[in-house]
C-alpha cells in the first residue's frame, strides 16, 4: 500500500515521509484514530515507505519485492500482530495471529485497510458477545521473530493491531521490548483507544494523531455514487470525517439502524424531560440488547442530534444538517439543551463510548447513563 492509496491526510502524509528522509525513524509509533480515519493503511503504507528501495515523490515505488510483498502484507520482515479468538475454544487452548493470517489478508485487501474491529470479528464469525484478544504467548512469539536477522529488508517492523486489547502479561512483555529495542527494528503500534493502554507504553511511543478525514475529501469520493450535489454535501458532512459511515450511508446500510438510533434519541429525552426512572431502566435494557458496534453507533448519532440541537437553541439553524423527523424532533428539543448541560451530556456520552470499547457492562453502563442524563434535562 502506497501513501496515494490512503484517503486524505496529506499533511501527515508528508510529515511522515519527511521524517524518514531527515533519518528520524522512531523505534516505536503509535498511530492513534478511529478506524474510518485510516490509521492502519496508513501504517502500512509508513511500513513500506520505510523498507522501499526506489522511493521517490514522497512515495513508495510500489513495484519493488519489498513493496509488493507489504502491499500483500506478507514481507518476511513485517510480523503483524492482531486480537483473535474463536468459538468453542477449549480450556488451555492458545489462539494467535498467524493462524488467521489468510483471513486478516484478505478482509485488508477487499477494504483497502478501511475496516472496524467489529468486522474483523464478525470475520472471525465470534457472535455478539466474544471479542479478539493478544495473548502473552503472541508477545513471546515476537520476541522469537525478532531475535532472528533481517531476510532482506532494512527494517523488521512490528505492527501491532489494537494493542489496546492486549492482556496485561502481553503488555508488561512488549513494554520490555520497548524498553531495549534491537537495532533496525520499528513496533508501529495502531489504536482507536490509547487510554487503555500502560501509561509507561505510551510515553516510550512517538504519537502519530490520525485526524478525521476533510469533509471536501469524503464529498469528493462520494461523486462517483451519489449525482445529486446537496444530499452528496450532507451525506460527507454525516459521516464526520469517518470514511467507513461514508461508505454505509451511500449503500444505505445505515439506513434502519439510523432510524432505531433516532428513536431510541428520542425516547431517552422525552422520558428524561418527564422524569421516568422506571422506564428510563427499561429503556437501557433495551439498548444492552444490542451488539456493540450498535451501542457505539447509538452514541455516536446522540452526540451528532445533541450538537445539531445546540446549534439550533443558539439561532445557527442556517448551518444545521437536518431534515425530516430529526429537524421536527430537534427543534422542540431545542430550548432544553444549553450552555449549562450540553458539555456536561457530552461527557457523559464519551464515558459511556469509553466503557463500551473497554467491554462494560451494558446495562449497568447504559443505566448510568440514562439516568445522568435525565438530571441534565431535568435541570431546566
Amino acid at each position: 500500500m502506497r501513501f496515494k492509496d490512503v484517503i486524505g491526510q496529506e499533511e501527515l502524509k508528508g510529515r511522515l515521509a519527511e521524517s524518514v528522509a531527515a533519518g528520524r525513524v522512531s523505534h516505536a509509533q503509535l498511530f492513534t484514530g478511529m478506524p474510518g480515519a485510516g490509521a492502519l493503511p496508513l501504517a502500512v503504507a509508513y511500513a513500506q515507505y520505510l523498507n522501499c528501495r526506489h522511493r521517490h515523490d514522497g512515495d513508495s515505488c510500489g513495484e519493488c519485492p519489498d513493496c509488493r510483498q507489504i502491499a500483500d502484507l506478507a514481507h518476511p520482515d513485517l510480523h503483524l500482530v492482531f486480537p483473535v479468538n474463536k468459538q468453542g475454544k477449549k480450556s488451555g487452548e492458545i489462539v494467535a495471529s498467524d493462524a488467521f493470517l489468510p483471513l486478516f489478508r484478505e478482509l485488508f485487501s477487499r477494504s483497502g485497510g478501511y475496516f472496524s474491529p467489529q468486522e474483523w470479528y464478525d470475520a472471525l464469525d465470534l457472535g455478539k458477545t466474544l471479542r479478539g484478544a493478544i495473548s502473552a504467548r503472541e508477545a513471546d512469539e515476537i520476541i522469537r521473530k525478532l531475535s532472528f536477522k533481517s531476510y532482506e529488508a532494512e527494517y523488521k517492523i512490528v505492527l501491532v493491531w489494537l494493542p489496546e486489547t492486549m492482556s496485561e502479561e502481553a503488555s508488561n512483555k512488549i513494554l520490555k521490548i520497548l524498553e531495549e529495542p534491537w537495532d533496525k527494528t520499528v513496533f508501529l503500534l495502531v489504536s482507536e483507544a490509547p487510554d487503555r493502554l500502560l501509561r509507561t507504553i505510551v510515553s516510550r511511543t512517538q504519537e502519530v494523531a490520525v485526524p478525521r478525514i476533510e469533509t471536501e475529501v469524503l464529498e469528493a469520493l462520494a461523486a462517483s455514487e451519489e449525482r445529486d450535489p446537496v444530499r452528496r454535501h450532507n451525506l460527507a458532512r454525516l459521516a464526520g470525517g469517518d470514511y467507513l459511515v461514508l461508505r454505509r450511508l451511500l449503500a444505505g446500510e445505515d439506513d434502519e439502524l439510523t432510524s432505531e438510533c433516532f428513536a431510541l434519541f428520542c425516547s431517552l429525552m422525552r422520558l428524561s424531560y418527564n422524569d421516568k426512572h422506571l422506564e428510563l431502566v427499561g429503556w437501557a435494557e433495551e439498548v444492552a440488547q444490542l451488539s456493540r458496534e450498535q451501542q457505539r453507533m447509538f452514541l455516536r448519532h446522540a452526540a451528532r442530534l445533541l450538537r445539531e440541537s445546540y446549534m439550533l437553541h443558539a439561532g445557527l439553524g442556517d448551518i444545521s444538517y437536518l431534515w425530516g423527523e430529526e429537524a421536527d424532533f430537534c427543534s422542540k428539543f431545542a430550548p432544553f439543551i444549553g450552555n449549562e448541560n450540553v458539555e456536561t451530556i457530552l461527557d457523559e456520552i464519551e464515558r459511556a463510548m469509553r466503557q463500551i470499547q473497554q467491554n462494560g457492562n451494558p446495562t449497568i453502563v447504559f443505566t448510568h447513563f440514562a439516568l445522568s442524563v435525565s438530571k441534565q434535562i431535568r435541570r431546566r
